[in-house]
């Protein structure tokens, strides 16, 4: 929470009688460590009309790191929130300067009857007011604006972490669609080379044509598959590009190391980092506003006077005199206490909000972590037993056939047996990445920086 620093008196009143030239750049949080090697959008202060929106379109392979710079620079939600907190800031301004002076004129005694018929006899009196704030108002408003600049910031951070982790998740899917496509590759590239050999064998009378007819089928369903894969790798591109505000994906492929996975931590020691989420970190300001809220109101149901003085031309007399005096509202009816009362309700429901975010962000670690921990054990017993398994079965098979020891079936079976494994593993893989993200996101810092008991 942000301490506010107190302004001299003239200061003060110098600052508000010259206006909104003021300018402020204090509202942003400390980053998370999630992510914060990587510069994010942040507007500058005074922006013109003619402030330039460019969308980029890399070209050629992009790294993880690419694509979370071009995010976190060029992602329009983001960009919305950096302007709120923009907006937030110059409130806090407003919220800061003194209610203006106003100047009067009053005539008396003009056009009436008689000798008072024209203007020659009026009385003029000019005056000066100023309302004055009896109870803190103008103290209070500014603690309440610049409390909401705090938490204008901390909505930023919120989406700064789901920016991140939703531009690595895209990244992870576009890795999973490229090994999809590749497997795809392969099986058609096998099915082109069993139908060969079945070709041979038939042609040589050793086997029935309907294994021919077998294999025919079992390559069109490999091509129908590769088409689905490039289909799908060219949707996860563009929903990739899409996180940095980009329509189109220019970029050729994405690089990075898929199948390198590591233990996750304990779940405790996870769990001891879930307050750096700025989602719970908030609360503490949300709280000291619903306070300082009430204080506001209350201060609002304290009358304040106006108090006026100025010079009055007497004409009848042809003398110049000064005139003051008071104006004060009686509180008979309105003393701000329904506000009062509505804001001691919304201090109940932000105490309420407060507990449900704790328990919601807590579930959902606890969800994405198992996820993380089942997704690491399936990897673990895919690529250290059934994979290899998997491979030397249809090795083994394969040579058999060619031998004519086995028959086809046995080796369209041990050939599925294989992908639909393979396929298997990247799907795991991409649930093992889906969720890392998940859970590094709900603690606001990379599990690679833990320690890994």
């Amino acid at each position: 929470m942000k301490k506010i620093a107190q302004v001299p008196l003239g200061l003060s009143l110098l600052f508000g009688l010259w206006g909104c030239s003021v300018t402020q750049d204090v509202a942003w949080p400390d980053s998370r460590p999630l992510g914060t090697s990587i510069p994010s959008f942040r507007p500058p202060i005074g922006p013109s009309s003619d402030d330039p929106t460019t969308t980029p379109s890399p070209y050629g392979s992009i790294s993880l790191r690419d694509a979370i710079a071009l995010s976190l620079l060029n992602n329009p939600e983001l960009q919305a929130f950096g302007w709120e907190v923009r907006a937030a800031e110059a409130r806090t301004i407003q919220a800061a300067l003194f209610p203006n002076p106003e100047i009067g004129v009053e005539l008396e005694n003009f056009a009436g009857t008689g000798p008072i018929n024209g203007l020659d006899v009026s009385d003029v009196t000019v005056s000066l007011s100023q309302l004055v704030e009896l109870g803190g108002d103008r103290l209070k408003r500014k603690r309440v604006a610049s409390l909401e600049t705090d938490l204008a910031g901390w909505d930023y951070e919120t989406v700064r972490l789901d920016v991140l982790t939703e531009t690595t998740q895209a990244f992870a899917s576009v890795l999973a669609s490229q090994e999809r496509l590749a497997l795809a590759d392969s099986l058609t590239q096998l099915a082109r080379r069993v139908f060969k050999t079945v070709s041979a064998r038939v042609n040589a009378g050793k086997v029935s044509p309907l294994e021919k007819t077998r294999a025919q089928i079992i390559l069109s369903s490999a091509r129908i598959e590769n088409e689905l894969a490039v289909k799908d790798l060219l949707a996860k591109r563009v929903q990739l590009s899409a996180t940095w505000g980009s329509p189109t994906a220019l970029f050729d492929r994405v690089v990075g190391d898929y199948y390198l996975v590591t233990r996750p931590p304990r779940l405790d020691v996870i769990y001891a980092l879930v307050d750096r989420n700025p989602e719970i970190v908030r609360w503490a300001d949300e709280m000291a506003l619903r306070h300082s809220v009430i204080a506001l109101e209350k201060a609002r149901g304290i009358p304040d006077p106006v108090l006026f003085a100025g010079p009055r031309r007497i004409r009848e007399l042809g003398e110049t005199a000064l005139t003051a005096g008071i104006s004060i509202p009686l509180p008979f009816f309105d003393r701000n206490q329904g506000a009062i009362r509505e804001a001691k309700y919304r201090l109940r429901v932000t105490e309420a909000l407060q507990r449900a975010t704790e328990v919601g962000t807590r579930r959902r670690l606890s969800d994405a972590f198992q996820s993380l921990d089942a997704a690491y054990t399936e990897i673990e017993l895919l690529s250290a037993d059934i994979l290899p398994a998997a491979r030397e079965n249809f090795t083994g098979v394969q040579i058999g056939y060619t031998n004519g020891k086995i028959d086809l079936l046995s080796v369209l079976d041990a050939q599925r047996t294989l992908f639909e494994t393979t396929n298997q593993y990247i799907d795991v893989l991409d649930a093992y990445h889906t969720s890392l993200a998940d859970v590094e996101r709900l603690i606001a810092t990379p599990l690679s920086t833990l320690q890994n008991d």
